[in-house]
């Protein structure tokens, strides 16, 4: 799966007409990213947004982080790859996860095994694709890895340090495909640049799955109180000047990462990132002139 070694995840196109969320799209290709991630959350279907921005482009890859799989039965997910893979080939990815509120009773590893179980078992009449649907897990813990490295091209991990990367690719072996998506923050000032870190992670702290994974990676009740200890907001937010920055996301890449998907905040809502996109292109992007493809 050849996504380029850095991406672009962002929620802004939740909040931008299509006309704006085409114009940036293109723009995106054009600066020369090979890969956008987008999320299922604040009411834009997963697959009918891939759809559009696959429409809008001609090379750029487009990755769900996450469909989730509580949004549609495995049927309508199938069918929805397959379509997906057989118009757009090898430019959709199809990122899967448990993602939502908590479910009383439902075991996510159990979960996710038998909603993939569900889809291999589909029989269809609607057409093969030439090339394969590929599939990513949202993983964290041992037994999801296991289970996106058994059953999926591979993982993909939202917010986690650099020692999880390392981790997740010992669990992963060599082959199996890594992307960690990581936010960060173009501010030199520590106590504004925390300040917006916190303010971007406080409704993780708030949910017991993402505490969960937290102290998995090694955070204690005071790291993860108060908005989060500094310790905790400096990893998880890269943020100070573009070189400053730049050095950190490598450090995912030296970790184990294949695919470093960059979230960029301090956006207000209706926004734009595409200055910083830019500027990141410039500084993570092979140079155009030699294919201009990232």
């Amino acid at each position: 799966m050849d996504l380029g070694t850095f991406g672009i995840y962002t929620f802004d196109f939740e909040h931008q007409p299509a006309a704006r969320i085409r114009e940036s799209v293109q723009e995106l290709e054009e600066l020369g990213w090979r890969a956008v991630w987008i999320p299922e959350l604040l009411g834009r279907d997963a697959f009918t947004h891939a759809g559009l921005l696959l429409a809008a482009t001609r090379r750029l890859s487009v990755v769900n982080g996450i469909a989730r799989i509580w949004s549609r039965e495995a049927r309508w997910t199938h069918g929805a790859a397959l379509l997906l893979a057989d118009a757009y080939p090898e430019r959709h990815v199809l990122g899967l996860g448990f993602g939502g509120q908590p479910r009383p009773g439902v075991k996510p590893l159990a979960a996710m095994a038998t909603y993939l179980d569900e889809l291999d078992a589909l029989e269809t009449p609607n057409p093969r694709p030439a090339q394969a649907v590929r599939r990513l897990l949202a993983a964290y813990g041992p037994k999801m890895l296991e289970l996106a490295r058994d059953r999926a091209d591979g993982a993909q991990t939202y917010h986690v340090n650099t020692a999880h990367t390392a981790q997740a690719r010992e669990i992963l072996g060599p082959d199996a495909f890594l992307a960690v998506e990581h936010t960060v923050l173009f501010e030199t000032d520590p106590g504004r640049a925390r300040a917006l870190a916190r303010e971007h992670l406080h409704g993780y702290l708030q949910t017991p799955y993402n505490l969960a994974k937290f102290r998995r990676l090694g955070y204690t009740d005071d790291d993860l109180s108060g908005g989060g200890s500094d310790r905790f907001v400096d990893d998880l937010v890269f943020w100070g000047d573009p070189d400053t920055v730049v050095r950190k996301l490598h450090g995912q890449v030296a970790a184990g990462a294949d695919h470093v998907a960059v979230q960029v905040i301090g956006v207000a809502p209706g926004e734009s990132a595409l200055p910083q996109w830019r500027l990141l292109a410039d500084a993570l992007l092979p140079s155009k002139t030699a294919g201009g493809l990232g």
